[in-house]
């Protein structure tokens, strides 16, 4: 019996280990200590597969950042999310920013969300390459109104056609100051920005893999 459990365990931590999680953040040149400024979740590194479900905003009970900070920035500065290992999992990464009513903690990310940028797949003789790495770096755009801020990145796993894709996401708070006036859009619900007929949510990157649309809204720009 204790065998048998011990198998059991070891499967489990293999399990648990055999994925990645978005857990540190980075603004500038500065890389911050593990959920410092990065809403907690008790997923740890496993995927939400539900399209339906609210976890598809910040992960497992991530509704609330209570325990942890929100950051200072500036409209245009550079942040970066990193991975506990490397993201190897084929599908794109996407940036996505959502305006708090008030207090970024305070925040659910039921209002509206607007992408800011996707890593997408090359194409070269034949082949696709994934941006598959530790960290993804970025900019706060410019041109969005000051004020509070859920900023999501979600890795979007298609690895398996047949099978359920994954998310694995995660947020951090964010403050922006010196920011301009303009609404940014198109803007989505989350859930629901995600359907199970999308070509990018459906695709089967082994077969006949020639182009790729990454699902949910197009990219805002100032």
């Amino acid at each position: 019996m204790k065998a048998v459990c011990g198998l059991a365990a070891a499967l489990g931590a293999a399990q648990v280990s055999g994925h990645y999680i978005f857990q540190q953040f980075g603004l500038g040149s500065s890389k911050f200590p593990v959920y410092q400024h990065v809403r907690y979740n008790t997923n740890y590194n496993s995927p939400v597969t539900s399209l339906t479900s609210n976890d598809l905003r910040c992960n497992v009970n991530g509704e609330s950042g209570h325990n942890t900070t929100t950051i200072d920035v500036k409209a245009g500065d550079s942040f970066t999310f990193y991975t506990d290992v490397a993201v190897y999992h084929q599908g794109p990464i996407s940036l996505y920013m959502s305006k708090a009513p008030g207090a970024a903690a305070d925040y659910d990310g039921s209002g509206d969300w607007f992408k800011i940028y996707d890593y997408g797949p090359t194409f070269s003789g034949g082949q696709a390459s994934w941006p598959l790495r530790t960290s993804y770096q970025y900019n706060i755009p410019k041109c969005i109104a000051s004020g509070e801020y859920l900023l999501r990145v979600q890795s979007l796993a298609i690895h398996n056609p047949g099978s359920t894709p994954q998310f694995y996401v995660s947020c951090a708070q964010v403050k922006v100051a010196g920011g301009g006036s303009t609404t940014p859009g198109p803007t989505v619900k989350i859930p629901g920005a995600f359907k199970a007929t999308d070509p990018g949510y459906t695709a089967n990157i082994y077969n006949n893999f020639k182009s790729y649309t990454v699902p949910g809204p197009s990219v805002f720009t100032c």
